[in-house]
């Protein structure tokens, strides 16, 4: 399974994940803003950042695709030079397509993370499907691939790093290591579509 899995991981030049659960823990907590309205914070884990930051140099173009609407879920992509977030949207199929059509790309050339029943139909279509240790049992039957770390816990991360040792990229990567010489992450516009409203570049 290891060895096809890898034979997937090299088509891969799209990597896009869900966010609760995906890239945090899936809890969501609420502080007080301005006046008497609550602010939604999310964790994030560093690990992850480092990974997808490295897909980035390497041409694997990475995005998010979330059922909820989050600025920090927007500056998080934004900072890890993400190419799509897509937010507000439970049904995920749309969002693919249009990324796929944008991009000219293939569903082979997919990697997909999710961990709840809306992911599943995006990875079924996904040429590397994805879920964390935390995933609902339907999700992990739907993937190709489960990580040992859980969501908001590295588990994106273990993604990344397979797409890059799968890719023959891990001894540059060593070689970053070895140097401390770590190059500037590459940052085009994001495209952000919010279901609320209209998408922009950022």
């Amino acid at each position: 399974m290891t060895k096809t899995n890898a034979a997937r991981a090299k088509k891969i030049k799209l990597f896009l994940m869900d966010v609760d659960g995906v890239l945090t823990d899936g809890k969501m907590y609420y502080l007080p803003g301005k006046g008497k309205e609550l602010v939604e914070v999310k964790a994030f884990h560093s690990l992850d950042g480092i990974g997808l930051r490295l897909l980035n140099q390497f041409g694997v173009v990475t995005g998010v695709i979330t059922g909820r609407e989050s600025p920090g879920t927007e500056e998080r992509a934004k900072g890890l030079g993400m190419s799509y977030a897509y937010q507000g949207f439970l049904s995920k199929l749309e969002p693919l397509r249009q990324i796929l059509a944008a991009t000219g790309l293939k569903p082979e050339n997919v990697a997909y993370m999710g961990d709840d029943w809306t992911d599943i139909p995006v990875l079924k279509r996904a040429g590397l499907a994805c879920a964390p240790a935390n995933a609902l049992p339907e999700v992990k039957k739907a993937a190709h691939l489960v990580t040992a770390k859980e969501g908001g816990m590295g588990a994106a991360r273990e993604v990344c790093d397979f797409i890059l040792k799968s890719q023959g990229h891990w001894g540059t990567v060593m070689g970053y290591v070895e140097t401390a010489h770590w190059p500037a992450i590459k940052k085009d516009r994001m495209h952000v579509v919010r279901a609320s409203g209209k998408g922009k570049k950022k």
